[in-house]
C-alpha cells in the first residue's frame, strides 16, 4: 500500500528542521517589514518620502545579490550560507533596538538595516531553493515546496497582525528583539540538520576570473531559458512580474479607492483574501500534480490564475457584487498562481543539474526584480 502524500516528509527530520527554520524566518521577515516603518514614523518622524525609500531599500538591493549570489551558492555548501544569512539578519535587526535605547538611532541606520537585511534575505532564498532537492529527493519536491509555500502564505496572513500586536504590547524596539530571536531560532534549527552535503562542483566555474559575474549570468540564462520546460516557466514568471508589478499595484489601489469608491475596510478584506488564496494554492498543488501530471497542472493553474484577473474590470459593472467578485479574484487567482509557482520551482529543481541551481535561481531573481518595477 503506497504511503500517503507527504508521509515520508513527515518522517524526514532534516526536512522538518529546514521547514521550521523557513517558517520562523518568513514570519520574522513580515514582522520586520511592519516594524521598521513604524519605528521610522513614530520614533524618527519620517515623512512619506522617507518611508518610501525605506520600503524600496528593503527589496531593490536584493536584486544585486542575484548578480553574485548564484555563483556563491553553487560554489559553496548551502547550509552554512543559510545559517550565515540568518545570523547577519539577526545582528542587523538587533542593532535597531540597541541604537534606540542608546538614543543613537537614525533614519540612515534604518536605511542600511533594510538594505542589508534585504540582501541577506535574497541570498537565503536563492540558497534555500538550491538546498532542498538534496534533502527530500526529486519524488517529494512538489509536496516539500507546497509545505514551504504554505508557510510563506501563512506568514503573509499572520505576520502583519502579529507585528501590530507585538508593537502595541511590547513597543516597536522590543518587537525587533523578538524578530532577531526568530532569526537566531532559524539558524539553530538549520544547525541541527544532519544530512551530509556533497562538496560543490559548479558547472562552468569562473571563480578567480574577472568575467565571473558575466559567466555566472550566462550559465544561469543558458540552463534556465535553454531548457524547454524550465524556459517556459521563466517566460511565464517574467510576464507575470511585468503584468503585476509596481505600476499595476498602484493603479489597482486607485481603481479600488477612486473608481469603485470602496472604503478601506473593503479594500483590506479584498487584499487579505489573496493570502488565504495563496494558502489554498499550497494545498491543491500536490493534488493537481498527482491527478494531472506536472505539465498539465502548470498549464491549467497558470491559465485559471490569469483568467481570474478578468474579474477586475468586470467588478466595475457588478454594483453591489463588486467586492465579492474581487475577493473571488484574489482567492482563485492567488491559489492557482501559487500552485503554478510550486510546480515551476519543483520542475527547476528536478530537471536541472544541482550544480547550476544557485545561478539559475539567481538569474530568475534578477529578471523578476528588474521587471516588477516596470510592470
Amino acid at each position: 500500500m503506497p504511503s500517503p502524500p507527504g508521509d515520508r516528509l513527515s518522517r524526514n527530520p532534516d526536512f522538518l528542521r529546514l521547514w521550521a527554520a523557513q517558517a520562523v524566518s518568513a514570519l520574522g521577515g513580515r514582522v520586520t517589514r511592519t516594524a521598521l516603518p513604524v519605528i521610522a514614523i513614530v520614533s524618527l518622524g519620517a515623512d512619506a518620502a522617507g518611508v518610501a525609500v525605506l520600503s524600496a531599500l528593503s527589496t531593490a538591493p536584493g536584486v544585486l545579490v542575484g548578480l553574485f549570489g548564484g555563483g556563491l551558492v553553487d560554489r559553496s555548501r548551502k547550509r552554512p550560507l543559510l545559517i550565515g544569512a540568518d545570523l547577519v539578519r539577526a545582528a542587523l535587526i538587533l542593532s535597531v533596538p540597541i541604537a534606540a535605547w542608546a538614543g543613537a538611532l537614525t533614519l540612515v541606520q534604518l536605511f542600511a538595516v533594510a538594505a542589508l537585511a534585504g540582501m541577506a534575505t535574497s541570498l537565503f532564498q536563492i540558497a534555500d531553493n538550491a538546498y532542498l532537492p538534496a534533502l527530500v529527493g526529486q519524488d517529494r519536491l512538489v509536496e516539500a515546496n507546497a509545505r514551504i509555500e504554505g508557510t510563506e502564505a501563512a506568514a503573509e496572513i499572520a505576520g502583519p497582525g502579529a507585528a501590530g500586536i507585538l508593537i502595541q504590547v511590547l513597543t516597536a524596539p522590543v518587537t525587533m528583539v523578538v524578530d532577531a530571536l526568530s532569526y537566531l531560532g532559524s539558524a539553530a534549527l538549520l544547525g541541527r540538520i544532519r544530512a551530509a552535503e556533497a562538496p560543490p562542483v559548479p558547472e562552468g566555474d569562473a571563480a578567480g576570473r574577472g568575467a565571473a559575474l558575466l559567466e555566472d549570468l550566462r550559465v544561469g540564462l543558458r540552463h534556465g531559458l535553454g531548457h524547454p520546460v524550465v524556459g517556459a516557466t521563466f517566460l511565464a514568471i517574467g510576464a507575470q512580474a511585468l503584468l503585476s508589478g509596481g505600476a499595476f499595484s498602484a493603479l489597482y489601489m486607485l481603481y479600488l479607492l477612486e473608481h469603485l469608491r470602496l472604503d478601506p475596510a473593503a479594500v483590506g478584506l479584498i487584499i487579505s483574501a489573496g493570502g488565504v488564496g495563496a494558502l489554498g494554492g499550497s494545498v491543491i498543488a500536490g493534488w493537481m500534480g498527482r491527478r494531472l501530471g506536472a505539465g498539465p497542472a502548470m498549464i491549467l493553474s497558470l491559465a485559471v490564475g490569469q483568467a481570474g484577473a478578468l474579474l477586475i474590470p468586470l467588478a466595475a459593472r457588478l454594483g453591489g457584487l463588486a467586492v465579492p467578485a474581487l475577493v473571488l479574484h484574489q482567492l482563485v487567482g492567488d491559489a492557482f498562481l501559487v500552485a503554478f509557482m510550486i510546480h515551476a520551482v519543483s520542475a527547476r529543481q528536478s530537471m536541472l543539474p544541482l550544480t547550476v541551481l544557485g545561478r539559475v535561481n539567481a538569474t530568475l531573481h534578477v529578471i523578476t526584480g528588474a521587471l516588477l518595477p516596470a510592470g
